[in-house]
């Protein structure tokens, strides 16, 4: 038997294991996705038109990028379903802030031949490890790789959040260095290897850089997660601030954020479906994180669709 995790997964365990259940296991379909996370969506999307435009030998010009940006924001952008949790900025603001963020990594990057690009929302799926002899696979989405003039592989990722971590951070990063560990075996464990952040709003870039030995420690610890991850039976809410962003928020029982005019997420609801009722019941009793989603017919498989990459 084998299961696949991604960082999209791991991380949504980490913050909330309610909203995990919810979207992972019993597959609950998001009815909406934040405003922040609709602008970096078409970000990514323009920046990799932009590198299959060079990789062709034509750079579109910087008007050119931006138009292609707010034409793309126009198709896709539906009030119903892209939600403004900062209702002090309106819509402008964010569609503003897209063309902003691609006008400083253009400016930044032009004439775009620092390095050879090697792949652009290249798929990376590994072997982690075993869990109860369960094989665990990882797999993500790499924004783009390139193999640098110094002959290192980058592994790029574009960040359009107006934080910036420290670099202390950066250098704990799980995202990329997992990535690392995949593309490893791609191109030699002996191959020098970054990992490089892109962060577009404030037009910083950030690198670091991992050991054999961290990279070994990041494996074992990744796996432990999802040990717990599997082992889980009661998927509790962790009510923060990111309630605000989370696309079940309305209908969680557990949160600041609840509609009480809307029928809540829970078993005992009748406006839970049946199936997932009994889905969710099973897991409670005991059958854990592994169990609930066999219950559901469906592999512990992430779409990553919506991935962070």
């Amino acid at each position: 038997m084998v299961e696949t995790f991604s960082h999209s997964r791991l991380s949504s365990f980490e913050d909330c294991p309610r909203r995990f259940q919810y979207r992972y296991l019993l597959k609950i379909p998001s009815e909406t996705e934040s405003i922040e996370a609709f602008v970096g969506k078409l970000v990514h999307d323009v920046l990799e038109r932009l590198y299959i435009a060079t990789g062709r030998g034509h750079i579109p010009s910087l008007p050119q990028v931006v138009q292609r940006y707010l034409i793309l924001f126009e198709e896709r952008y539906d009030a119903q379903r892209v939600a403004i949790v900062r209702t002090e900025n309106p819509l402008e603001h964010y569609r503003d802030l897209g063309g902003q963020c691609l006008s400083n990594y253009y400016r930044a990057q032009y004439p775009f031949d620092a390095d050879e690009t090697l792949g652009l929302e290249e798929r990376v799926a590994f072997d982690l490890g075993e869990d109860d002899g369960t094989r665990i696979h990882f797999q993500g989405f790499v924004d783009r790789i390139a193999e640098a003039r110094d002959g290192a592989i980058e592994i790029h990722d574009y960040k359009t959040g107006a934080r910036v971590p420290r670099q202390a951070q950066l250098d704990e990063d799980r995202q990329l260095a997992l990535y690392q560990l995949g593309l490893a075996q791609r191109y030699g464990a002996e191959r020098p290897m970054r990992l490089v952040w892109h962060f577009v709003r404030s037009g910083r870039v950030c690198t670091s850089t991992r050991s054999s030995e961290q990279l070994e420690g990041l494996r074992r610890d990744t796996l432990a997660l999802v040990k717990r991850i599997r082992g889980e039976t009661q998927f509790e809410a962790s009510p923060s601030a990111l309630c605000r962003w989370c696309e079940y928020r309305a209908r969680c029982p557990e949160s600041p954020e609840r509609d009480a005019r809307l029928p809540a997420y829970d078993a005992s609801d009748a406006a839970f479906p049946q199936s997932l009722r009994a889905a969710a019941q099973r897991a409670r009793e005991g059958g854990g994180a592994a169990a609930a989603s066999d219950q559901l017919a469906l592999p512990l498989h992430v779409p990553l669709a919506s991935a962070d990459g």
